[in-house]
């Protein structure tokens, strides 16, 4: 690192500084007045928290805003200067062991519009490239943009992509959505159905981490039909569980490793387990909206359809070479998002669950879902289908209770 950084500063120290519309001019002026402001507090910060500084003497204009190339070391991961962004000449270096230790690095940040990986072994910046949550990955090169290819950022950096196809896709949705009723579309209800009353008093747990698990605050929420009948009761989530399910999400990392036919497998799975007790899951849709038990078992079978039609798109989504005109070659690369947060909707409290799970599951999603708020007990029946068709503990994590308040927390 030492003899990297004495090859930098010496590099840094012979930057020309001045007029930019002069062509032998290494380096503009900053933007703003505010900007160079900005910067310098910045700087100031970076001093005070201990980090080294190294700031070439190069000659700089008084008039304008003009800054010195500047270098920090010795860095630590929580300084302001490694979490904030600069927007000026000023780097900001750490040290690594390992591949993984940089990628951690890189990805300690809630930014991420692009990046640049500097390496003679191309195998490595194909290793790493997908790995640091970056728009865009340049390897060994810098700031090279193509309108036919698209350019966005992750995280705080922004979402959507401009130019290329994944530009185009913005502008642009599909034709059934013509189709869409603004209001659900609901089932009549039964007035002479009787009330399923369980034999055992039983409170339906919630399911994170692969585990059902008590609430944090030790109470419940009753479950009543749509007549006001009690019919069951589940447990009322808090922050403190939603806290624990996202930290459950956010840690299971093979689903999200697995390839998309993998990933298909497994849901094709999910379906036939599902298709084994289509009479009980009916019977308790039946239940709780007091809809015809042939309604309930359509339902059913909506669901088991929808899980088929996404299994089949995991595997779908593949990755591209961009057409780009510069002398590169430019990959598009689909990723997961990571961790969604889903709130399903009151309607439909099986068929709800499942359009909204399981697309962001095929495509290698984690999720924290809360379900149907009045009748939830159909997506706590269906974390025993998880448990027994080899989807990885954490991929999906479901709390129940109050749609307003965790929704907030979330």
């Amino acid at each position: 690192a030492e003899k990297f950084y004495d090859k930098l500063k010496n590099r840094m120290a012979k930057l020309r500084i001045g007029d930019p519309m002069d062509k032998s001019i290494d380096m503009g002026a900053i933007v703003s007045k505010n900007q160079l402001k900005t910067i310098e507090d910045l700087v100031k910060i970076g001093v005070e928290e201990g980090c080294e500084l190294f700031q070439c003497e190069n000659a700089v204009p008084k008039g304008g805003y003009f800054y010195p190339p500047t270098l920090f070391t010795n860095v630590s991961t929580s300084s302001t200067i490694a979490q904030e962004e600069i927007f000026g000449p000023v780097l900001v270096s750490m040290t690594f062991r390992s591949h993984n230790e940089a990628v951690a690095l890189a990805n300690n940040t809630r930014y991420g519009l692009a990046a640049s990986i500097w390496t003679e072994n191309i195998n490595i910046a194909l290793d790493i490239a997908p790995k640091v949550k970056a728009g865009s990955i340049w390897i060994n090169c810098t700031n090279q943009f193509d309108a036919s290819s698209g350019f966005g950022g992750y995280r705080e950096s922004g979402f959507g992509r401009e130019g290329g196809k994944e530009g185009l896709y913005e502008y642009v949705k599909p034709k059934i959505s013509k189709e869409f009723s603004d209001k659900p579309i609901l089932e009549p209800r039964m007035k002479n159905l009787e009330p399923r009353i369980e034999s055992i008093d039983r409170t339906a747990k919630m399911f994170i981490g692969g585990k059902q698990s008590r609430p944090d605050g030790g109470y419940s929420i009753e479950i009543k039909d749509f007549y006001g009948n009690k019919i069951g009761e589940v447990g009322e989530g808090n922050r403190k569980d939603l806290r624990n399910a996202v930290e459950s999400a956010r840690g299971e990392k093979s689903w999200s490793g697995m390839t998309g036919h993998s990933r298909a497998q497994v849901l094709y799975y999910l379906a036939e387990n599902l298709s084994y007790r289509t009479e009980e899951f009916a019977e308790r849709i039946a239940a709780q909206t007091n809809q015809s038990l042939q309604s309930a078992e359509d339902e059913v079978e909506k669901s088991i359809e929808r899980i088929y039609y996404y299994a089949a798109i995991a595997d779908k989504y593949d990755g591209k070479a961009h057409s780009t005109v510069q002398r590169m070659t430019t990959l598009a690369m689909p990723e997961a998002v990571g961790v969604m947060a889903i709130i399903c909707p009151n309607e439909n409290p099986l068929l709800g669950f499942i359009s909204a799970v399981i697309p962001a599951i095929a495509m290698g999603n984690t999720v924290v879902v809360v379900p149907s708020e009045s009748a939830p007990l159909s997506a706590t029946d269906f974390y025993q289908i998880l448990e027994t068709s080899d989807v990885p503990a954490g991929t999906v994590n479901i709390v129940t209770g109050n749609h307003e308040e965790l929704g907030t927390e979330l």
